[in-house]
């Protein structure tokens, strides 16, 4: 049995909680350590069995917590090289743990680990397929542009998918954001919009992806209803059924629910 949990989402802050065969992880840790251990606590999990951080990329919404939490715990921390370079340049590692570079595929208990690139405006930015012990495969795929050949063909089939739907167009344009970060969100290298990343949903649900999580909404730019109804419509199109074809997820900025138990 696997459980996973999207703990935070959003750009106030990102997480997900990995637990499989007795083992668990987290991706990202955007929140403060204090905020992390609530959380884990929250679903019954001592933060001191967390055996990784995995890190996306270095934006602080990604990593705010990351040095506090991994050097109380000696947690192990994976991430991107050029990531890597920035959080110890701003002095974000510590010789209280470890820190291994994540840009090749790799193994850490019960799970294995296969990045893809991601298209963002960081140091770099990968998301990850991770293959666990029961034959499960669950996948992260959030802040990018677009969703690169390489992402979409180590996604697919995968079990459950952690996806990005950050914005509706229409919202943003409209929305007070000042006119660079508008471009900037709206560019190849800023976030998935409600209709590509449902577009890119409907193509997963196709080829075997039973679970969608729409992650990293943004506040001002999106409402939980668009992103999803934008999903429906997608699935929709391909004569796809709720419930006996996919199960549809929306994660809040801060986790209420229950672990999905996969």
């Amino acid at each position: 049995m696997a459980k996973v949990c999207q703990l935070f989402s959003g750009s106030s802050g990102n997480a997900i909680y990995i637990e499989n065969a007795g083992h668990s992880i987290l991706v990202d840790i955007g929140v403060s350590a204090k905020r992390c251990e609530g959380a884990l606590r929250q679903i019954g999990v001592d933060p001191a069995s967390i055996r990784a951080v995995v890190v996306t990329h270095e934006h602080v919404d990604h990593v705010r917590g990351l040095r506090v939490f991994c050097s109380r715990y000696g947690t192990n921390v994976y991430a991107p090289s050029k990531c890597l370079q920035y959080l110890e340049a701003h002095g974000q590692l510590s010789v209280q743990f470890d820190a291994r570079p994540s840009d090749l595929p790799f193994d850490d208990g019960c799970f294995h680990f296969t990045p893809f690139r991601l298209s963002h405006d960081s140091a770099d930015c990968f998301g990850y397929r991770i293959d666990l012990q029961n034959g499960t495969g669950v996948a992260v795929c959030t802040d990018t542009g677009y969703v690169p050949d390489e992402a979409r063909a180590a996604i697919a089939g995968s079990d459950l998918v952690f996806l990005e739907s950050n914005h509706e167009v229409d919202m943003l344009k409209s929305g007070p954001y000042p006119y660079y970060l508008k471009q900037r969100i709206l560019s190849d290298r800023g976030h998935l919009s409600n209709g590509d990343s449902a577009a890119f949903a409907a193509e997963l649900v196709g080829s075997g992806t039973t679970r969608v999580v729409l992650a990293h909404l943004s506040r001002e730019n999106n409402m939980p209803e668009l992103a999803r109804s934008a999903a429906f419509a997608s699935f929709e199109k391909i004569g796809a059924h709720s419930g006996s074809d996919y199960r549809l997820y929306v994660s809040a900025p801060e986790n209420t629910e229950r672990p999905i138990v996969l």
